[in-house]
């Protein structure tokens, strides 16, 4: 491969490439809040030409949904907050299936619904989360869909009330009763809890307490040590934190899906290019691995995010999270 191409196929594909019982662990996120992007086939084609098979969308766009007919891509497809309400509404939902799913079934293939995106127990939306979540997995079943498509929602870490030790892990008690119905409604369903999971963001948080090197994947010997479990990286212990969490609350067996991670190249604390360039590939790198309270269980995740957005923020930082630029020129070298 020309070294000019720079392309994220050298890293990606060993670990998307499948035996029959294996589930392709990389997504990458597509966001449009830019005016400057390429057209949806144009970005369908990048994704192939990288390797990329699985994707995540945060509303159903038309456009994309044509260009996802044929292409093989895994798709999280998700519902805005603000269109939370109306599916309450049983028929509101029947309808939405109707036509942003069985519209375009089989030809799109829908691994995921995302029912609101980083809601907080205090939000207006928060009451609307579980109806919208329970009639769009009814709806689902009509079709006898929902084994193939499940229905979860993306949650903010920001849920735990305690995150330190990983095995001390829960959440708030002013989250208990928003998520602990949601987490019950997933285990009865088999679907995942979707988590965004941001090292960078607890790093600049507490950079007093948290080391940079502990962020990137990067650190020497162990710096946390949870009983017999060692860790020596946020991503891990973050994610532990939950399942810790998920346990507390009763639901063990429910598996959490990481529908966002990643690290900006400018416009902030550590946001450099080669911070992101780190980051990046140690977490491709890191997947397959497992976690230590899990260790060897393969981390389904979604890089955050395929392209550089113009029209994100208010943070500098958020318009710089791309793995490519808007012209479709990769910004990191992640082969080996």
């Amino acid at each position: 491969m020309a070294a000019t191409v720079l392309l994220l196929i050298g890293l990606l594909l060993p670990y998307l490439k499948l035996t029959a019982a294996q589930t392709r662990p990389i997504g990458v996120c597509y966001g449009r809040v830019a005016n400057n992007l390429p057209s949806d086939q144009e970005v369908v084609n990048l994704y192939h030409s990288n390797g990329i098979t699985k994707m995540r969308i945060y509303d159903p766009n038309e456009p994309t949904l044509q260009a996802l007919r044929g292409s093989n891509i895994e798709l999280m497809l998700g519902i805005p907050n603000g269109d939370l309400q109306a599916l309450s509404n049983p028929s509101v939902a029947s309808s939405w299936v109707q036509n942003n799913i069985l519209a375009f079934t089989p030809d799109v293939k829908f691994r995921y619904v995302a029912v609101g995106n980083e809601i907080s127990p205090s939000d207006e939306a928060a009451s609307f989360v579980l109806p919208a979540m329970q009639n769009i997995y009814n709806a689902i079943a009509s079709a006898n869909l929902q084994a193939q498509t499940k229905v979860s929602t993306a949650i903010q870490t920001s849920l735990l009330g305690n995150s330190y030790p990983p095995s001390a892990g829960s959440f708030a008690d002013n989250a208990n009763s928003y998520i602990g119905p949601i987490v019950q409604f997933l285990k009865q369903t088999g679907a995942p809890l979707l988590a965004n999971i941001y090292p960078y963001f607890s790093y600049i948080g507490d950079t007093k307490d948290i080391r940079l090197d502990y962020a990137l994947f990067t650190s020497q010997g162990t710096p946390v040590q949870d009983g017999s479990l060692g860790y020596q990286n946020l991503f891990d212990a973050s994610l532990d934190a939950l399942y810790s969490a998920l346990e507390k609350a009763g639901a063990p067996d429910v598996e959490v899906v990481v529908s966002e991670t990643g690290w900006p190249s400018e416009g902030g604390d550590a946001a450099t290019v080669d911070n992101a360039n780190t980051y990046y590939k140690n977490m491709i790198n890191h997947v397959s691995a497992g976690t230590p309270k899990r260790p060897g269980k393969v981390i389904e995740t979604y890089l955050f995010a395929m392209f550089d957005e113009n029209q994100k923020g208010p943070a500098e930082t958020e318009r710089h999270f791309g793995l490519f630029s808007p012209n479709k020129q990769p910004k990191y070298k992640l082969d080996n």
